[in-house]
């Protein structure tokens, strides 16, 4: 489940933050911290749960840094040393995706940040190389990259090898040019590609759905160089043809939203005669309800197709496109396909607002619009 860093999202009420930040939480990180002299459970879960307040996502985790440092020593390889020896235990070996770790265990990443990069750097990022076998560093590496950026990337060098996956993930997500709620890096966007070209034939999804995903960042700035380089890991078949088919599908999901011609020749769907009808069943919608649509294709030749679609919204600055996912198939020689599609206008989307007004359709298949029509959006009364 992906949030904004402001940590909302969740129900019955709560954000993301509240269900991750609990008592329950804030207390399995207080027994852990336990053995340090001094410490007192209910005092530290106390403290960290009165700062909260309306804090999100990630200021929460800064708060709960704070409250741990306080009862760290000051000095900083004594503080890493009692960091060290609060760890949980590693994340399971046997698993191979989707075990990011608890958000509770990134205050020794928030600490390497805060009292390492100057002074520490190496040390600090032994500690990163330590916790992201407990909890994903991808944030806390970055600013190590645009202070330190060679050193740094000869870590992540050595790293590329490392008997731990989430280590070797580490390298790709660091990395990633646009990581999601991230700090941006320096580093130009073609630097990491000599990672990628190690990791893409990682045996572990985990880190091959990072390789994915940096390539798909990579796509919006040099997307020539991404399918280039996805080709060429077809020929050199370091990775099993169903995790790399697996690995382009994902890498160029955006490209193929923007009918990118390379992308799309690389999956397999390319440019052809498409004939087209468009059917909007419901010409008037109230927000809220669905738009129905059919669309019937034919094609003088057998021809595997992509079928998207762009609505566009009437928006008091000006039009907007979102692009959706309508089918993939094989349309047969002369013979019609009709496609049916019920779309429901949401009035209360947390990322999209929605307008009354003139909206429309537009049909795109393998990256070419073959189809387009209008609808009228009304106001719920």
């Amino acid at each position: 489940m992906a949030r904004g860093p402001d940590g909302q999202g969740g129900g019955a009420g709560f954000s993301l933050a509240d269900q991750l930040f609990n008592e329950q939480s804030i207390g399995d990180l207080a027994a852990e911290y336990r053995q340090l002299p001094g410490f007192d459970d209910d005092d530290f879960a106390n403290e960290v749960l009165a700062g909260f307040g309306d804090l999100g996502l990630l200021e929460r985790l800064d708060w709960i840094a704070t409250c741990v440092e306080d009862r760290l020593p000051t000095d900083f390889p004594a503080m890493v040393e009692a960091l060290r020896a609060a760890m949980p235990p590693e994340l399971d070996p046997s698993k191979s995706d989707d075990d990011f770790g608890r958000f509770i265990h990134a205050v020794p990443g928030i600490l390497a940040v805060r009292h390492g990069v100057e002074d520490h750097r190496d040390l600090a990022l032994d500690l990163i190389y330590d916790a992201t076998k407990r909890f994903s560093m991808e944030f806390y590496i970055r600013p190590f990259l645009n202070r330190w950026p060679d050193e740094t990337l000869a870590r992540l060098d050595a790293w590329c090898g490392d008997d731990n996956y989430h280590v070797r993930r580490l390298v790709s997500e660091g990395t990633r040019p646009r990581l999601p709620w991230a700090r941006n890096i320096d580093i130009a966007p073609d630097v990491p590609l000599r990672f990628l070209e190690r990791l893409h034939s990682d045996p572990t999804r985990y880190v091959t759905r990072s390789v994915a995903n940096h390539m798909n960042d990579l796509s919006k700035v040099m997307p020539e160089e991404v399918v280039t380089r996805l080709s060429s890991w077809q020929n050199t078949q370091e990775q099993t043809p169903k995790e790399l088919s697996w690995m382009t599908k994902h890498a160029l999901r955006t490209a193929v939203k923007r009918g990118e011609r390379g992308a799309l020749d690389l999956l397999g769907y390319r440019a052809g005669d498409v004939s087209a009808t468009l059917a909007i069943k419901t010409p008037k919608v109230t927000i809220g309800q669905p738009l129905e649509f059919d669309v019937t294709l034919t094609s003088p030749e057998a021809l595997p197709v992509m079928v998207d679609y762009r609505l566009r919204f009437a928006r008091p600055s000006g039009e907007a496109e979102k692009v959706f996912k309508l089918k993939t198939a094989k349309l047969v020689k002369g013979t019609p396909l009709t496609l049916t599609k019920t779309h429901k206008l949401k009035g209360n989307a947390s990322t999209f607002t929605l307008h009354p007004g003139a909206h429309g359709i537009t049909v795109q298949v393998n990256g070419q619009d073959v189809a387009s029509g209008d609808f009228e959006l009304l106001a719920q009364d």
